[in-house]
């Protein structure tokens, strides 16, 4: 596997904790209690970063098998 490769696995990796952990916090009191908003700004974060992973998810399926 090419470093770039590794790079987008490791990426998606760590794209894919930070998707968890936001997605813990949105269901949560703490989150409940912001501003509208605030709720849809993160919201906003939380739809693009799945969009996000889903990508590099396609790229990951489309390298070539050694």
């Amino acid at each position: 596997m090419s470093e770039h490769q590794e790079r987008v696995i490791e990426e998606k990796k760590s794209l894919d904790d930070k998707l968890r952990k936001l997605t813990t916090f949105v269901q949560t009191e703490l989150c409940a209690n912001l501003d509208a908003s605030e709720r849809l700004r993160l919201s906003r974060q939380q739809d693009a970063m799945h969009a996000y992973s889903n990508i590099l998810n396609e790229r990951i399926n489309s390298f070539p098998v050694l």
